[in-house]
């Protein structure tokens, strides 16, 4: 059965899409912990980040880091932190969140944002990685 994550990158579930390539997507996660949070994902559908293939591995990495960039340049913030949990959904996410304490990266604090606040956080984005 298809993922959540597989039903975002065909088209069947809508998201706040940031990036995209042959073999990635990046968007908004809709449960963030900060203004910000993205999730980065390979279009192929495998459950655990080391079983990925060594180059697909470099790959997402390398896709991850110029949405990280853009994303550090979008939001105010003191860095972004990278988390691969991979327990909630069994399809490898980078979750990149801009992060100013510790427990934004718990998962226990989220904060909530309107359907225009995803939409324009997501096009500001964009702007970062045009440049």
């Amino acid at each position: 059965m298809a993922t959540v994550f597989t039903k975002i990158i065909e088209g069947e579930i809508p998201s706040y899409k940031i990036l995209e390539d042959e073999n990635f997507i990046a968007f908004l996660d809709i449960n963030p912990n900060a203004k910000g949070h993205t999730l980065c994902v390979p279009k192929e559908e495998v459950d655990k980040l080391f079983d990925l293939g060594e180059h697909m591995y470099l790959q997402l990495m390398q896709f991850s880091r110029r949405v990280a960039k853009a994303l550090e340049k979008a939001v105010e913030c003191k860095r972004i932190g990278m988390s691969v949990v991979g327990l909630e959904v069994p399809h490898v996410h980078v979750h990149l969140i801009p992060i100013n304490e510790m427990k934004d990266m718990t998962f226990q604090h989220k904060i909530t944002m309107t359907e225009e606040e995803f939409t324009d956080l997501a096009a500001t984005i964009k702007q970062y990685l045009q440049g």
